[in-house]
């Protein structure tokens, strides 16, 4: 068996992003190179290590098993070069962060700012998912740290808390359902909706909580970013739920409405979540000190 750190990145970016091409590209290697190295990884062993298929590739029962061994393999190289960082000048340590939307969005950006100025010799690998996906990850030692909902059960995981991330129903001042104080949810998808970039992770969640009820969002359009839906909504397209930290943020004086949304799970708090927190690197360590204590 001759595998080397680069063999296994490879592999794990195929399986990350679930087709050869971008695992490639993610690795900085041509399509040929990466095929090559697939194919000398499960020639040394006379095993399959993908299933190959039109829409992509997924693990074997073996593929999975390598999944996994290779990601401890490669936390463990990460954690020698973290160390061994404090002798060789230039050295770079990386900590994966998964959020959801409103973490990446609202709340991240300044103090990952003012962490990696703090510490010039460290990188963030940071990406948005659902947070079902966060979990999922943190479990399979596939990210150091996550920050994710409360509603979502984080069994087998470790937690802290990150902020309060209440989510409001906003809506056109001449909206019929603007004189409200507070609207149930599933009240709401009669009406037409602004949405975020269907990618997004509290769009997922906004869309699985629609099917809750038996019923689908009706988005007229979408947009890349809070306030992006949150002109559109001043102008008339239609409601939206975001964050009350994106409101906030707006200026003082609104063309919209904002309301309470009647729903449990709109009343969410953030968690920044771990593995084990005792068992991170010193960078992941450091970074989620900043995080709960800014």
């Amino acid at each position: 068996m001759h595998f080397d750190l680069t063999d296994l990145r490879l592999y794990l970016h195929i399986l990350d992003t679930g087709n050869i091409t971008a695992g490639a590209a993610r690795s900085h290697l041509s399509l040929a190179a990466a095929s090559a190295r697939i194919r000398a990884m499960e020639a040394s062993l006379g095993i399959e290590f993908l299933q190959r298929g039109r829409r992509g590739v997924t693990p074997t029962p073996a593929g999975k098993a390598l999944a996994q061994h290779a990601r401890l393999l490669l936390q463990q190289a990460e954690r020698m070069q973290q160390d061994m960082a404090e002798y060789a000048k230039g050295v770079k340590g990386q900590v994966r962060l998964l959020c959801n939307t409103t973490a990446i969005t609202e709340y991240l950006p300044e103090l990952l700012a003012d962490f990696l100025r703090r510490h010039p010799n460290l990188d963030i690998d940071l990406q948005e998912m659902p947070s079902a996906r966060i979990t999922h990850a943190l479990r399979q030692g596939a990210a150091d740290l996550g920050i994710v909902s409360d509603a979502l059960d984080i069994h087998g995981l470790q937690s802290r808390p990150f902020r309060d991330d209440p989510l409001v129903l906003i809506l056109p001042l001449d909206h019929p359902l603007a004189d409200s104080d507070s609207v149930n949810f599933s009240d709401t998808l009669q009406h037409d909706y602004v949405g975020l970039n269907a990618n997004s992770a509290l769009a997922v969640y906004l869309e699985e909580q629609a099917l809750h009820t038996g019923v689908r969002m009706q988005i007229r359009i979408r947009a890349d970013g809070f306030d992006g839906v949150m002109r559109m909504v001043a102008r008339g397209a239609g409601l939206a739920v975001v964050p009350l930290a994106a409101v906030e943020r707006r200026s003082a004086e609104k063309s919209f409405r904002c309301v309470v949304l009647q729903a449990p799970w709109a009343q969410r708090k953030l968690l920044l979540c771990a593995r084990d927190f005792t068992a991170l690197p010193a960078y992941a360590s450091a970074l989620s000190q900043a995080l709960i204590n800014p």
